[in-house]
């Protein structure tokens, strides 16, 4: 399910909610709903390609603070 959702995003880039949800500037997340829990993979784009930044099981309501600046130092590398 989320590598099918990752490639809807890549393939019919720009989407929006409820799939993507834009975090900051440089910074958006892929929403899937798994049975029994949420996933979400974080991902920038650049010169038309999406990168990947960060993937992870939610476990609180909102998106931690922790993952989004992960994210944010994955993009200056």
């Amino acid at each position: 399910m989320i590598g099918e959702d990752i490639k809807a995003v890549q393939f019919r880039w720009p989407l929006g909610m409820p799939l993507v949800r834009k975090l900051t500037s440089k910074v958006w997340e892929v929403r899937t709903n798994l049975p029994n829990r949420i996933a979400r993979v974080l991902f920038t784009i650049s010169e038309n390609e999406m990168i990947l930044l960060h993937g992870f099981i939610k476990k609180t309501q909102s998106t931690l603070a922790t993952d989004n600046r992960l994210a944010e130092q994955r993009i200056d590398f």
